[in-house]
């Protein structure tokens, strides 16, 4: 009985104090939010409606009537480095990083955000001084990541080298194809300043450091044919085909041109020939052409387009015919394209000139082909690239054309 009535008299208690509690934080929450001001929920519209110029306006009046608000900062600078206005960001950046009651991890955060933002403004030096101050602590993995941009930005290839080796143990990430493309970069600097000794070292280090690389033994045949040892130079680019064949098309006419150099054209055409009835045609028909037309002359020239255009047909194969016909007309004095069997000169004019409208035509076609397309990004180009233009990544590029040409 005593039991009972002794829970009669809690029941009230407890949810008279739940009633208590729950009231304070209703009023703490409106208080809360009765301190935040318009400006903030107007910035947070403004950002959802996707006005960013709206937005940071409203943000900035609530970063000068309450300038403890550190996130909003942050938030701020942000939206500013986005939007390209560097200047302003740097100025909010940078007040953060000399307020003297900010915590260490938020001077740190600053410190990093600065870094950024001199990165985008071009002022390299301010940003690998800001950045070389954050070596350790939670953002040091991220200030070397920026680094390591900014080092490939400058071009300095050694200290992007020490860069990436001081990330792979961090974050215990490969970087070896990037470490080999430095030193990749680096053995080019070498020849540029005619030191070929030095050029092989560091090629040397770039195929220690990453087996499956494909640049340096390119290289390293250019430094043979640069000595004129063009055995030497032909043995490292004919290895491709079994390392990678689909870089075989970077060297083909550094072949022919060694071949060439030897008097031995027969064995090149022969090289190419074979490769033509593979899945390298389409990257491999212009040196074909090319090389056929100049041993053999037009004559075979046209008969190895006519050829290919049987066993795969492409529109560079089609223009290489038309061309190569041109050629062989013009070696056997008949420039228009008259036949023996075709009466008339203008119905003779008549297809020699719709002949020359459809090369002209298939000319313009095949030379505005996207050669190269980069895999991460998308970035197209006429030329080959071991570091994509677009967004600056390693062998993103497959040497391989991205639109098929027929």
């Amino acid at each position: 009985m005593m039991f009972e009535t002794w829970w009669l008299l809690a029941l009230p208690l407890v949810f008279g104090l739940g009633w208590m509690a729950a009231r304070f934080d209703l009023r703490q929450l409106i208080s809360e939010q009765g301190a935040l001001p318009r400006s903030y929920f107007k910035g947070l519209n403004f950002l959802l409606n996707e006005q960013p110029d709206q937005a940071i306006d409203a943000f900035v009046e609530v970063a000068r009537l309450d300038p403890e608000t550190t996130e909003l900062h942050f938030a701020l600078g942000a939206l500013f480095r986005r939007r390209g206005e560097t200047e302003r960001a740097i100025r909010v950046h940078q007040n953060l990083a000399t307020r003297p009651d900010l915590p260490e991890p938020e001077r740190e955060h600053a410190l990093y955000e600065l870094g950024q933002d001199f990165l985008r403004a071009g002022l390299l030096d301010r940003a690998e001084e800001s950045l070389r101050r954050l070596m350790s602590g939670p953002y040091a993995a991220s200030a070397k990541r920026v680094l390591l941009e900014l080092y490939e930005v400058e071009k300095e290839w050694q200290k992007a080298i020490d860069a990436a080796r001081e990330l792979q143990t961090l974050e215990q990430k490969d970087y070896r194809v990037q470490i080999a493309q430095f030193c990749c970069e680096l053995a080019q600097d070498a020849l540029q300043k005619k030191r070929p000794e030095d050029a092989v070292e560091w090629l040397r280090r770039a195929t220690q450091e990453n087996s499956a690389n494909v640049r340096a033994p390119i290289l390293l045949g250019d430094v043979a044919a640069a000595a004129g040892d063009m055995q030497g130079a032909l043995r490292q680019w004919l290895a491709i085909e079994t390392q990678d064949a689909a870089y075989v098309p970077l060297v083909a006419d550094k072949v022919v041109k060694a071949y060439g150099a030897l008097g031995e054209q027969g064995k090149a055409l022969q090289w190419l020939r074979g490769l033509l009835k593979g899945s390298l045609a389409a990257e491999l028909l212009d040196t074909a052409y090319r090389t056929e037309l100049e041993v053999n002359g037009p004559v075979a020239a046209a008969a190895l387009m006519r050829e290919q255009l049987r066993r795969q047909p492409t529109l560079l194969a089609l223009t290489k015919y038309f061309e190569a016909q041109a050629e062989e007309n013009q070696a056997a004095g008949n420039p228009s394209g008259e036949t023996a069997d075709v009466g008339g000169d203008a119905v003779v004019d008549a297809q020699a000139q719709e002949t020359a409208a459809i090369r002209d035509l298939l000319q313009v076609r095949t030379r505005n082909l996207a050669r190269y397309t980069c895999r991460e990004c998308g970035f197209r180009a006429r030329l080959f690239y071991w570091q994509c233009p677009g967004c600056n990544r390693w062998e993103t590029y497959a040497p391989r054309r991205s639109e098929a040409l027929g």
